[in-house]
């Protein structure tokens, strides 16, 4: 596929603490202020790996929304502050992309479908859990300089190897 620039990585289990959102698509406002009030709380983590680097994990668990957890990576000192949530990401192998101002995300996202459906990978699904979205877990990293109503960020699809 042409114009479409990506890598296939692994990335280790690691471990993230931040705020987590949980809404249907119309309440996507919400999330965003709960994305800028994360950012300006990095400070509270003691033990962030990259405060440069924000992370936004979507998991497309409802037919009407989703659930997002903005966090930063964290070493296994970081005691949990008050309000905010852990999760823990397993090891796994992703398809990496990155997301360049200026472009529409959704056309981003689309590219990303359209490479998977031709490429002999499909998207990672827990076992028993059941989604709602063609890319049912969507990862991003978001750099501390991103322009919030034109950003760049990385985007990480967990995939595997179709059988």
């Amino acid at each position: 596929m042409q114009n479409f620039n990506y890598e296939i990585v692994e990335i280790p289990a690691y471990r993230g603490i931040g705020l987590k959102w949980g809404g249907s698509y119309t309440e996507i406002n919400t999330l965003k202020k709960l994305i800028n009030s994360m950012s300006s709380r990095v400070g509270e983590l003691d033990h962030v790996v990259n405060p440069e680097t924000q992370l936004g994990l979507s998991y497309h668990l409802r037919p009407d929304g989703f659930v997002h957890y903005s966090v930063y990576e964290v070493t296994q000192e970081q005691q949990l502050p008050d309000g905010m949530v852990e999760i823990n990401v397993p090891k796994m192998t992703y398809l990496l992309t990155h997301h360049k101002k200026g472009q529409d995300i959704g056309q981003t996202y689309n590219k990303i479908l359209q490479w998977l459906k031709e490429s002999n990978y499909t998207p990672y699904v827990e076992p028993g859990v059941k989604y709602y979205d063609d890319l049912p877990i969507k990862h991003e990293r978001y750099p501390n300089d991103r322009v919030f109503n034109n950003p760049h960020f990385d985007i990480l699809i967990p995939i595997f190897k179709k059988e």
